[in-house]
This record gives C-alpha cells, structure tokens and sequence, in this order.
C-alpha cells in the first residue's frame, strides 16, 4: 500500500532549519521537517498547511515542490512523501499532535542530530540545505 505524505521545509533568514522530534512511530525520538499524511480529499498544499500548524503552531504560505522521496513503512506500506518549501506567516512556535519538540536547527546542528533516515541526503540533493 502507498501512502501520500508531504512535508514543509522551512528555512529562516537565520539559515536556520525547522524541525520537529517525531513523538510517535514512524520515525519516534528522529527529528525530521514538519509533515504527515495527505488526508482523503486534502490538497497537497492544504495537507502541508494543516500539518505545519498541527505539529508547530505556525501559519505558512507553502511554496514549489522541493522534491518526493520514498520511504519504507511498517507491513510493506510505503511512504511517497512530497517536500515543499515553505515560509511561516504567523503563529508562535510550540510543539504540537505528534510533535515531542520543536525548534530551528544551524546547519552544524544538523550534522549531529539524530535525523530520520536519508532526510540530510534529500535536503543536500534538492539544494535546499540551509548553509
């Protein structure tokens, strides 16, 4: 089974990325960029706007398609995620629904943290890795 996701990255004037530590599988205790499913009848656009503010507490105006990965789930589900970019509007920062934490990350801050799997290698491939 294929699953639509979608995810938003989000780059500051900083250089600083924003990412959640995921609170539940897949990926639980990883920090990735915000995102989840696409829900029946969603938009990708809407199903990054809803999740953005699900998990982060921020309004975004979403962007181009950066670009699409896929990824292997539990009971052979596979994941076809779809990564925009995207920039905040309003809102204030705060974890939220499946999101332990929440933060903005320096590129060196991203080299040593506990990412989920091949998201630095897609980010440096679309050339949207901040730094």
């Amino acid at each position: 089974m294929r699953v639509n996701c979608v995810g938003a990255i989000m780059v500051a004037d900083s250089g600083e990325l924003l990412l959640i530590k995921r609170g539940r599988p897949p990926g639980e205790g990883l920090w990735s960029i915000p995102g989840g499913r696409v829900e029946a009848g969603e938009s990708d656009e809407d199903a990054v706007r809803r999740e953005v503010a699900e998990e982060t507490g921020l309004v975004v105006t979403v962007g181009a398609l950066a670009g699409a990965v896929e990824r292997p789930g539990p009971g052979g589900v596979v994941y076809v995620i779809r990564d925009y970019l995207a920039t905040a509007v309003s809102g204030a920062l705060a974890p939220g629904d499946d999101a332990a934490a929440v933060r903005w990350c320096s590129r060196a801050e991203l080299d040593r943290m506990p990412l989920t799997d091949g998201l630095l290698a897609a980010l440096a491939a679309w050339n949207v890795l901040p730094g």
